[in-house]
């Protein structure tokens, strides 16, 4: 369809004729084009690269280090007996090491594997060479009571990036609702130019009439004024109309992306699907989908990882680094690596605080205050997101009687119209009576459009809350790999 759409475009720009749109065909061409839906797309991209960036923090890492260095100089040397004297040093160092390492998100510590070789050339009189080895290397590091980021991290990021992909429904079920106005305010434009095109043809009718009558005195002067003052206005209302369906247009096209000064007219389907709403089912999908009830998640998770941390901060300390791998020195490469012997390190860190002045205690304290209040606030917007959800689907629920009432108004209304207008001409009606009809009959087409507008809004704003196309009784979703194409 959307192809098809681009097709018209490069069609409609050689011609004068206006490119005439659905709604579904608007709401396809702004969901490919709209600048709304090209940011949400490089939104989306930015999320899914944190997620990638989250998701390799806990994937081995392989490196490779070197930091060769050549020294020819004075320097200040520390000599077996204790004392120290101006050595020159004419030496070269290289090395290379490759390591391994892995998060480890359980305990929150990181486990590393490495191996490395060093050489080390002395220039001077008698240049020589050493080489140390360590074929393997094996190290832990981990806070005993510290504050496991890794773990809070695997409970709020998968969150965020879920919350990206819904964002991203929801942001197309947004642009939907944007078309729908923008597309109801044109076909509302265009309405009131049509109706301001045939009420000056019949005012200027009418006027035409009148002078004629006057002349035979079947009507008074101040009447015959009142005609030629309602067909000023009427003019005065055409002008105006053209000039309000030039600025919808322009806004419209706009919004969907249309680079071309094509003229658009819309179409409006009057047939309207056949749907009733279960509240309870559209609140429970809501609950289940929506990405407002996953960001209040995180946020809850996010308030608890932070009493987590200052807690971890407050009161005793410990860390522990422990290594335990071969090494081997020699003047040659083969029997540095030959019958290497053990070296073991191990390194434990405490922190015992002995007087803050209770500034660790309060920071605590202000964490769990901000908890609680997070909580609080947390509740309360459930309640208030439970009870939007309610009420939008049962004023939706009302809209296909509210548009069966408005099209029998409307309907009347136009026939009304159409006897006062005979009547008066027929000089058994007055000119109050014509101005009356022709307002009802303006204001009933209006409000049909309203009603028109407000069910289509109604129902993409459920979809956009629930996520669900109740058309076809689906979840909405999106083909999130093509978007990172």
């Amino acid at each position: 369809m959307v192809f098809s759409l681009i097709t018209a475009l490069n069609l409609y720009s050689q011609e004068t004729k206006p490119l005439r749109l659905t709604i579904e065909e608007a709401i396809d061409l702004a969901r490919r084009q709209s600048s709304d839906v090209v940011a949400a797309r490089h939104t989306f991209h930015a999320a899914y690269w944190n997620y990638r960036y989250f998701r390799a923090n806990y994937l081995p890492a392989v490196s490779f280090s070197s930091t060769p260095n050549f020294n020819h100089q004075i320097n200040v040397i520390t000599m077996p007996d204790g004392t120290s004297q101006f050595v020159q040093q004419n030496q070269l160092i290289v090395d290379g090491n490759i390591s391994m390492s892995q998060n480890v998100s359980f305990t929150g510590g990181t486990v590393s594997l490495s191996t490395g070789i060093n050489r080390l050339d002395l220039f001077g009189t008698v240049n020589s060479h050493t080489y140390r080895t360590n074929p393997v290397s094996i190290s832990y590091q981990q806070s005993l009571n510290g504050y496991n980021s890794y773990k809070w991290e695997r409970k709020v990021e998968p969150l965020r990036y879920e919350i990206a992909k819904k964002n991203y429904v929801v942001t197309l079920e947004r642009v939907s609702s944007n078309v729908i106005s923008l597309f109801f305010s044109l076909a509302m434009a265009q309405t009131n130019l049509d109706m301001a095109r045939t009420n000056y043809q019949s005012a200027d009718t009418l006027y035409a009439f009148a002078k004629g009558r006057y002349k035979i005195g079947r009507i008074t002067e101040s009447e015959m004024l009142q005609l030629e003052v309602k067909r000023l206005n009427e003019e005065t209302n055409l002008l105006n109309a053209k000039v309000s369906l030039e600025d919808n247009m322009q806004t419209f096209r706009i919004y969907l992306g249309i680079k071309d000064t094509i003229p658009i007219a819309v179409n409006i389907n009057t047939v309207i699907p056949d749907l009733n709403i279960d509240p309870y089912k559209a609140l429970n999908l809501a609950m289940e989908n929506n990405p407002t009830i996953l960001d209040m998640k995180r946020r809850e998770l996010e308030s608890e990882s932070s009493v987590a941390y200052y807690k971890a901060n407050t009161g005793f300390q410990a860390d522990l680094y422990a290594l335990f791998g071969l090494s081997k020195t020699s003047d040659e490469l083969k029997a540095a690596y030959k019958d290497p012997i053990n070296q073991q390190y191990a390194q434990v860190g405490i922190k015992v605080p002995i007087l803050d002045w209770g500034r660790n205690k309060g920071r605590l304290k202000v964490a769990e205050s901000s908890r609680r209040l997070t909580e609080i606030q947390l509740e309360q917007e459930r309640i208030d997101f439970e009870q939007d959800v309610l009420r939008l689907v049962r004023q939706f629920n009302l809209q296909t009687n509210q548009i069966r009432v408005a099209e029998k108004t409307d309907y009347t209304a136009n026939k009304r119209n159409d006897v006062a207008q005979r009547l008066y001409v027929l000089g058994r009606s007055t000119i109050l009576e014509l101005n009356s009809a022709i307002t009802e009959k303006d204001a009933a087409k209006r409000n049909y459009i309203n009603t028109l507008s407000n069910f289509w809004l109604y129902y993409y704003n459920i979809r956009r809350l629930t996520l669900y196309d109740f058309e076809k009784n689906m979840l909405l979703s999106e083909d999130y790999e093509s978007l990172l194409k």
